[in-house]
């Protein structure tokens, strides 16, 4: 427990901190989607008056200063003078700032406030977070590099042998149309890495049905271990379909929000991998809600990263190291200023040993932020 706190003492929230951040990316990230050249996160910092302070991230790619507002005006009020261990209660208050279908903006910014508080509760507890999930006993995890972008064959290539040379033994590609060199740059690929690693491909929605079966085959015959994202979100029906179509295990999930929106593609079993990205996805509370609902249906849970944080690196380590059904996680090699100098902890593509990752065990998340750094790193 926290110096200091007597037993089962209230902790009061006594503010709530909006940080809009933005940077330019060392190195462009190239997708289906385009080149993503700049990005942005929102650090969450939660106050309390036993001077505990907690901190999270919001998945805020871009108009970071938007969701700062949505945060401090429709958020805090909700929070001030709350006790911060209830959680549950403080999530469905949260919920509640704004009607209609839980998704978009609202559930990204709770995600932040709700990594923050499960920071905090770490905190008072004198245990790190993943312990306090109720853990698989975990002290290290599998990751995997992210990811060789969408580029040239002579870059890509270069790509690869650069994450083997780093040691990762699982590695991720992106594949865009057309369709006839995705599924030459699959075949390559896996010439050039032979037997020496895994790979598996992430689409980011570019293909229609017909096309994701086309690829599917590709990656299946080439021994790739998941196709990721190959459709729209909302196009839960080609997903069924293309799971009767083609051999290979079927990933996503990381532009899901809520448990609602991940829950027919689980209960169908059509997917094999369930990828919610925390800062997303509802913060730890709700991810670990799709989490086990994917154990239930004995579907792996695979946590999804992308541009994001040190932050939402971080929780989605401790959640890793809890969940029963974990599989592999994500580890984006971007060594994005978010990721390098946010905090005081190395980024996983930095600490990890052949493809593993130490799970921190401090109390909380175990990371301390630099506010210098925030400073450096605020949305002009």
């Amino acid at each position: 427990m926290a110096d200091g706190l007597e037993h089962g003492a209230v902790v009061r929230i006594t503010d709530v901190i909006a940080h809009p951040l933005s940077q330019t990316l060392p190195k462009p990230t190239v997708t289906s989607w385009g080149a993503y050249k700049e990005v942005s996160i929102v650090l969450v910092e939660v106050r309390t008056d036993a001077g505990i302070t907690g901190v999270g991230e919001t998945l805020a790619r871009f108009s970071p200063k938007a969701y700062a507002e949505l945060i401090e005006t429709s958020l805090k009020p909700r929070l001030i003078g709350r006790d911060a261990r209830d959680i549950g209660a403080l999530w469905q208050s949260m919920r509640r700032a704004l009607s209609g279908r839980a998704g978009g903006m609202l559930i990204e910014a709770i995600s932040g406030v709700d990594i923050a508080l499960w920071d905090i509760l770490g905190k008072i507890a004198g245990q790190p977070v993943a312990k306090l999930l109720g853990g698989a006993g975990r002290d290290r995890i599998d990751v995997y590099a992210a990811a060789v972008n969408w580029v040239d064959d002579e870059q890509a290539d270069a790509e690869l042998e650069r994450y083997v040379g780093e040691g990762f033994p699982r590695i991720k590609v992106k594949i865009a149309r057309p369709v006839r060199d995705a599924c030459r740059r699959i075949e390559q690929l896996r010439k050039r890495a032979g037997d020496r690693v895994e790979l598996c491909v992430d689409a980011n929605w570019a293909y229609n049905l017909d096309e994701a079966v086309e690829v599917g085959r590709a990656l299946s015959a080439n021994g790739y271990f998941w196709f990721e994202e190959p459709l729209a979100p909302e196009n839960e029906q080609g997903y069924e379909e293309l799971r009767k179509r083609c051999d290979v295990p079927l990933a996503a999930g990381e532009s899901n929000f809520t448990l609602d929106q991940a829950q027919r593609l689980i209960a169908g079993r059509t997917l094999s991998v369930l990828q919610p990205d925390v800062a997303r996805a509802g913060g730890i509370t709700e991810t670990r809600r799709m989490a086990d609902y994917a154990a239930a249906h004995d579907i792996r849970y695979a946590p999804h990263i992308g541009m994001s944080g040190i932050v939402c690196e971080t929780a989605s380590v401790h959640l890793a190291a809890a969940m029963p059904n974990f599989g592999v996680m994500e580890c984006e090699c971007d060594r994005s200023p978010f990721k390098t100098i946010l905090a005081d902890m190395e980024p996983g593509c930095v600490r990890q040993k052949n493809g593993t990752l130490d799970v921190p065990t401090r109390p909380g998340l175990g990371i301390e932020i630099d506010w210098k750094a925030v400073e450096k790193l605020r949305a002009a």
